[in-house]
């Protein structure tokens, strides 16, 4: 609403896609990241393919979100989700190490993640 005290463009329809195609970008990095370590190198197939069209997939939304977003704020969230994303993945799916000290490390990585948002405004 013009003549209010917050800012209408942070609130547009176009902004509120950006920051969607953005967070939908980071969950394809993690989709790719898992489809790679399940393609053993490139060797099979199916994760192959999956791997490169998240890929692909990933790269396109992260580069319509930064159309509207700062480039530091939209890269540091994009690979934070990612980071983040395939921490939680490796744990649960892959069964790899859970202890205090990673679970600190990704903690860090969200609490980052929250600054950086809130520093974009």
């Amino acid at each position: 609403m013009p003549g209010t005290s917050v800012g209408t463009a942070r609130f547009s329809r176009s902004a509120v896609m950006a920051w969607i195609l953005l967070f939908v970008a980071g969950i394809f990095e993690v989709v790719w990241a898992y489809s790679m370590k399940q393609s053993e190198g490139f060797t099979r197939l199916w994760p192959s393919i999956v791997t490169g069209v998240m890929m692909v997939a990933s790269f396109a939304c992260l580069s319509v979100a930064m159309r509207s977003i700062p480039l530091g704020t939209a890269y540091t969230i994009w690979t934070g989700i990612g980071a983040v994303g395939a921490f939680v993945v490796g744990v649960v799916l892959l069964g790899e190490q859970l202890n205090p000290t990673r679970i600190l490390a990704a903690v860090l990585i969200v609490c980052g993640l929250v600054l950086m948002k809130l520093s974009s405004q």
